[in-house]
């Protein structure tokens, strides 16, 4: 009897296992394109409050189709190597530049290859601009956001930034509009048209924004995630500027 009753319990717990273990399986795989959805959306949301437009989850997309025209994939080179029409969703390319995976696409720019990054073109109040998407390193994991240029490629719009595990109080403040207003209006070249990105330093000085008092290691991840991504874009800005 004892040995009957081993065998029952460990064939129950076998046939549980396997029942639950496909229930969570069907259930990962009908959830996954929601949470490809929900993804999707908030990257939209972000790409717009960098220009400065809220959104709301349910209006994210069609106010994505009213503001922003196109998305291009530039190269080291500053050459577009893939286009879409946000409009009338046409892609010209391989690829649709809103589906790269930027901190990807930064490892294997390091190793030597020749990627794309996503540069997006968007149109408000009468006026051309661009976001550019950033990925960085932090002190506890990632940090990420956009910055938004003016039609000069040049001139602040806004930014946003947003991240992994920083310190709350201290390094989580790149999240706050408090440290990201500052940004509208600086610019990234200077007046002799030398590229200087916007630093992030205690003190600030005219074209600086000032660092998070106890979180300066945030601080510089953010001022060396700008610089970074931004200098990629320099060969493209000159081509447009040209």
């Amino acid at each position: 009897m004892k040995n009957f009753s081993n065998k029952y319990i460990f064939i129950y717990a076998t046939v549980l296992v396997v029942v639950v273990a496909a229930v969570l399986s069907a259930t990962a795989v009908v959830l996954k394109p929601f949470q490809i959805k929900n993804m999707e959306t908030e990257k939209i949301q972000n790409l717009l409050a960098a220009v400065n437009i809220e959104a709301s989850f349910d209006d994210a997309e069609n106010m994505y189709k009213e503001y922003f025209k196109e998305e291009l994939a530039i190269n080291k080179a500053g050459e577009v190597v893939s286009r879409y029409d946000v409009a009338n969703a046409k892609l010209e390319g391989d690829i649709r530049p809103f589906a790269i995976d930027v901190k990807k696409h930064q490892a294997l720019l390091k190793s030597g290859e020749d990627v794309a990054f996503p540069l997006y073109v968007y149109e408000k109040d009468g006026q051309k601009g661009y976001v550019i998407p950033l990925q960085g390193a932090g002190l506890w994991g990632d940090i990420w956001g956009n910055i938004a240029l003016s039609s000069d490629f040049n001139t602040v719009v806004g930014v946003n930034f947003d991240h992994a595990g920083e310190t709350p109080g201290l390094g989580a403040e790149i999240a706050t509009k408090a440290f990201q207003e500052p940004f509208a209006g600086k610019h990234i070249y200077d007046a002799n048209g030398n590229f200087t990105s916007v630093p992030v330093k205690k003190n600030a000085a005219d074209n600086e924004v000032d660092a998070i008092s106890g979180g300066t290691i945030t601080s510089t991840a953010v001022s060396d995630m700008l610089y970074n991504d931004l200098n990629f874009y320099q060969n493209y800005r000159n081509k447009i500027v040209e």
